[in-house]
């Protein structure tokens, strides 16, 4: 299970995605997210769809292991894209009894659905070429702002970046413990929904517990490391921004605007 999450997980690599600064990267994922529901158009969203597999391929990121990140959203897509047919006011193409679907509902539901892939997909290659140290100070840099108010911006970016790492991680235990408890006759698929929702408990207890072993462990680790989360902390490897990072900011910037201004 943990490898068909790929948001989170991180790709080594030396292609010119990952060559690029952190802040960068994370500047053109915020601006994406936000064009992308600008857009009203199918051929808006198909520009961006080529976008994202143009920069898959520079990123030399396997499509299979892209793809693989959108299987554990299949029920919100379908649950979300359901809800926006049934209950979308239009011209009415098809009803049975308290229920009816519009062309208005399904172009809709459509949008929003091809609005959480690009979202998911985007993610996925910021995290892919993105390494955990490298985004804590991304993140960081970005919060920066905030520091004269006394809010902790380092610390925040660093539990931002420990919880994007461990996703994978959590999903493995629970595949993992899943699989044990099956091993000794546990029953994870029959029965209604209370008794599948009692089945799980001897699944999250076991997953809780390892959750807070691995804080405890890590919180030791990051002490016997000397580590206090000063701000003022001085880093191995700096942030540096080159002029490749400046053009590939504007030029992506002007594609995301171009695209929801006329898209």
């Amino acid at each position: 299970m943990g490898n068909q999450i790929t948001i989170g997980q991180y790709l080594p690599g030396d292609s010119p995605i990952h060559r690029l600064d952190p802040r960068v990267k994370l500047l053109l994922v915020l601006i994406f997210m936000f064009t992308a529901f600008l857009v009203d158009t199918f051929q808006g969203y198909g520009l961006y769809m080529l976008l994202l597999l143009f920069v898959t391929w520079q990123a030399q990121v396997p499509l299979d292991r892209l793809w693989k990140g959108l299987k554990p959203i299949f029920f919100i897509l379908v649950f979300t894209f359901l809800i926006n047919v049934a209950f979308t006011p239009g011209k009415i193409i098809w009803s049975w009894w308290i229920f009816s679907v519009s062309d208005e509902g399904l172009i809709r539901a459509a949008f929003i659905a091809i609005r959480l892939i690009l979202l998911v997909l985007g993610t996925s290659l910021l995290t892919l070429t993105t390494s955990p140290l490298e985004l804590t100070d991304g993140i960081a840099w970005l919060l920066k702002p905030l520091d004269f108010t006394g809010f902790p911006s380092h610390v925040i970016a660093m539990m931002i970046s420990i919880a994007l790492r461990f996703i994978p991680t959590l999903f493995d235990e629970t595949t993992k413990i899943m699989k044990a408890q099956k091993a000794r006759g546990a029953d994870f698929e029959s029965g209604n929904i209370l008794e599948r929702a009692k089945a799980m408990i001897p699944l999250f207890v076991p997953l809780f517990l390892n959750a807070i072993n691995r804080a405890d462990e890590l919180g030791v680790a990051m002490e016997a490391r000397c580590y206090t989360g000063s701000n003022k902390r001085t880093r191995l490897n700096p942030l540096k921004l080159t002029r490749r990072d400046g053009i590939v900011f504007c030029v992506c910037v002007v594609i995301f605007i171009l695209i929801s201004i006329f898209f």
